[in-house]
């Protein structure tokens, strides 16, 4: 089995009545045997455009059927409990049912973006000692091709599964006498997903989640409990990528803790995420601040009818306070303002943890000893805000420090990568999260700044440092330095500053080439490319980026 977790902190979080053992299978099996005849999944209006086949409504019970009989193929194909799958498919009912298979005989969901290619998808391959790889082609692109030539040994014996083959054997592969004894062994420590992240390394970074670490939100999702807010059966809309925390912690994972209906949506469409959020009478849904603001300056605004949404969240960047405001005032809908991470971080200000609209667009609660005491999720969860020059805490009104993470829900060290752990977790187990924030008050927190040299476009972290270290390698480049763009709709893209080499001229069509030529996912290509003839660094060589980015 893999688990992670040492035994005190499993001991403590289940004595303490934070981890059940429950796991994400068995919720959903659970939830199919009490509304089989409930909507589950409703798949994206646009889905023969992106795979060829037309969209679906399945409930519960057409649902676990698939799952049942996909399940069984796998078992038979030889991947059993602990197998690690890696899964690059888009939003669509396939997608999802994968995921719940591969639970079902105990495996390990490893999913990624569709954007990825063999400069990130090696990484993957090797850190996890993946044994299978399902996905398609995709606007085309033969995702299954590439991986069968990545150079790695661990690809060599991969099992590659495309679309074709998973749709054919949820429809005709018996299912298996093995199948419940597999799904019997799995328990709640058991890691259950593999995402990832990326920070101020050059790799991907692998954030191991069990089900009981999944299971913890149950007390931020189910209304039965104080700060609970999703009931029973509630309608799910997330445009989001269904791959890391933003898509699976605010997407699948409420809808399995309340037998939901999984509204799908890919790719992000503004028109098309406003119909389905109005033809679907979505119950809670997620967008970027730009996407919320759009929706407010639309010249039809009036003519919405938005009343069915309960929740609307806005994360990725600070939302604006008056979109808060305007969404409360036109429809009644309460806003979420929510800060997380990868690695099973979470902050949420919603009307029972920051009741003042406008504040909640700013703040979050700050959890800790003392504070927060009624609401499950933030008493469960310890922070510390920390002078990052001193490494010392501190608690004064106003000053600001890195923000450091103990919960429930966090996950206990990088996946194989050790080397990585070590560096973002203290003695007392603390993940410290690269975030700076201020301190409000006594009870409440406000992002600050970035303390990890990362970039976040739309959502997905992108490594300054990988994109640099690609760009270096190329002979016409002395040196480069990347920086976050300011955007208003996806918050950030990628500018470089490059130094070339005497004679050479390097402007954005060279560094797309570069980055082409390096198979690296479109969204982390440089967006923005500034030519200059040295990258201003401290005494110690680091970049000054406080610089470059005042010159943007």
């Amino acid at each position: 089995m893999v688990v992670l977790v040492s035994k005190e902190r499993a001991e403590k979080y289940s004595r303490e009545g934070w981890w059940d053992d429950r796991t994400l299978i068995g919720r959903f099996l659970e939830s199919a045997s009490r509304n089989p005849n409930r909507t589950a999944i409703v798949d994206p209006p646009n889905k023969e455009d992106l795979v060829g086949i037309k969209p679906e409504r399945i409930n519960y019970h057409e649902l676990n059927e698939r799952v049942d009989r996909l399940s069984s193929f796998f078992l038979r194909k030889g991947l059993t409990k602990d197998k690690v799958v890696v899964i690059q498919l888009p939003n669509i009912n396939e997608l999802l049912i994968t995921y719940l298979a591969v639970w079902r005989f105990g495996g390990i969901i490893s999913p990624v973006p569709m954007q990825w290619r063999s400069h990130e998808l090696k990484s993957v391959v090797e850190t996890t000692r993946a044994s299978a790889f399902v996905s398609t082609k995709f606007k085309n692109f033969d995702h299954l091709d590439m991986v069968k030539n990545l150079d790695t040994g661990s690809s060599k014996s991969l099992y590659l599964f495309s679309l074709e083959e998973i749709r054919e054997a949820m429809k005709n592969e018996p299912v298996s006498s093995d199948l419940d004894r597999a799904t019997n062994e799995i328990r709640g420590n058991d890691v259950a997903v593999i995402e990832w992240t990326s920070g101020t390394e050059k790799e991907p970074k692998a954030c191991p989640m069990s089900h009981n670490n999944w299971g913890f939100l149950r007390f931020f999702y189910r209304k039965e409990f104080k700060g609970g807010i999703l009931s029973d059966g509630a309608i799910i809309m997330n445009p989001a990528p269904l791959v890391n925390m933003t898509g699976i912690g605010v997407g699948v994972v409420p809808w399995l803790m309340v037998s939901g209906t999984f509204v799908l949506h890919h790719p992000f469409d503004p028109v098309l995420y406003l119909k389905q959020l109005v033809g679907e009478k979505v119950n809670f849904t997620l967008a970027p601040p730009a996407v919320a603001v759009a929706m407010l300056k639309h010249p039809d605004v009036d003519k919405f009818d938005l009343k069915a949404t309960e929740f609307f969240v806005q994360g990725s960047a600070p939302p604006p306070p008056w979109t808060f405001l305007e969404f409360k005032k036109r429809w009644g809908i309460e806003s979420i303002n929510v800060w997380g991470q990868n690695e099973g971080t979470g902050l949420f200000s919603t009307k029972d943890s920051v009741r003042d609209l406008s504040d909640r667009a700013r703040s979050f609660p700050w959890p800790g000893p003392g504070k927060m005491e009624d609401i499950p999720f933030f008493k469960a969860t310890e922070t510390k805000i920390v002078d990052p020059d001193t490494g010392k805490e501190t608690t004064k009104i106003g000053s600001i420090g890195e923000l450091c993470f103990r919960s429930p829900f966090t996950i206990p060290e990088y996946f194989n990568q050790p080397n990585l752990t070590s560096h973002v977790f203290d003695k007392d187990g603390f993940f410290h999260t690269g975030d700076l924030f201020t301190i409000v008050s006594n009870d409440r927190i406000s992002f600050f700044d970035r303390l990890k040299d990362i970039i976040i476009r739309g959502g997905f972290n992108i490594s300054s440092a990988e994109i640099e270290d690609i760009a270096k390698r190329d002979p016409r480049i002395a040196d480069a330095a990347a920086v976050p763009l300011p955007d208003e709709v996806l918050g950030e893209k990628v500018c470089l500053f490059v130094v070339p080499k005497p004679g050479e001229k390097l402007g954005l069509d060279e560094i797309k080439g570069i980055m082409k030529a390096n198979d690296v996912a479109i969204y982390k290509w440089p967006e923005r490319v500034e030519e200059v003839t040295s990258i201003p660094r401290n005494p110690v060589g680091k970049a000054q980026k406080d610089e470059l980015r005042k010159r943007l």
